[in-house]
């Protein structure tokens, strides 16, 4: 079984970047995977890092500020390790992962790409592309998505999911670390 877990880097739990991890997750769920999600604001970055090593995939959302992801989120990336330089754990390696970011208007979805690339490119992670990029219009109230965002969001948890077990099936996709 798919074991999928979504981490919201808002300042605060609940909200729109919550709402949206959750409408992944259900879509993951449907396809058969159990799920789990973290509110970084109140679990901590070890209490994440430590809940990486149960996961096969793993959704990460964030608000949008300043054109980039939030500072909890960065906080945490730079504090998980990644087998690199004498450290000793690198518990991204190996797995899946989804992007999932909020903003108050369309002009800041290209901070997917950022996020992206840290996670393929420094971390070795096998991302789902394109990510979702949702603003207010893709919302009913900050706890409901409207069908049409439902819908795509589940369509990217279901996707999570085969992407988590064809990286898991392959020992190939497995064996990629970072290169520096």
């Amino acid at each position: 079984m798919t074991r999928v877990l979504g981490v919201v880097a808002g300042p605060e739990p609940g909200g729109r970047t919550a709402t949206a991890v959750a409408g992944v997750l259900a879509g993951a769920e449907k396809a058969g995977a159990t799920t789990s999600i973290i509110e970084l604001s109140e679990a901590g970055v070890e209490a994440v890092i430590d809940a990486f090593g149960d996961a096969d995939a793993v959704v990460f959302g964030s608000p949008i500020y300043r054109a980039t992801y939030s500072a909890l989120l960065k906080d945490l990336l730079e504090r998980t390790e990644r087998g690199k330089w004498g450290e000793s754990t690198a518990p991204l390696q190996g797995k899946a992962a989804a992007t999932v970011l909020t903003g108050a208007s369309g002009h800041h979805y290209l901070a997917l790409g950022d996020l992206r690339n840290v996670l393929a490119g420094f971390f070795a992670v096998q991302v789902l592309s394109p990510g979702l990029y949702l603003d207010h219009g893709g919302y009913v109230d900050r706890t409901t998505l409207t069908d049409q965002s439902a819908e795509l969001a589940a369509a990217h948890g279901a996707a999570l999911v085969d992407l988590a077990a064809a990286v898991r099936g392959s020992g190939a996709l497995q064996a990629i670390t970072p290169q520096i």
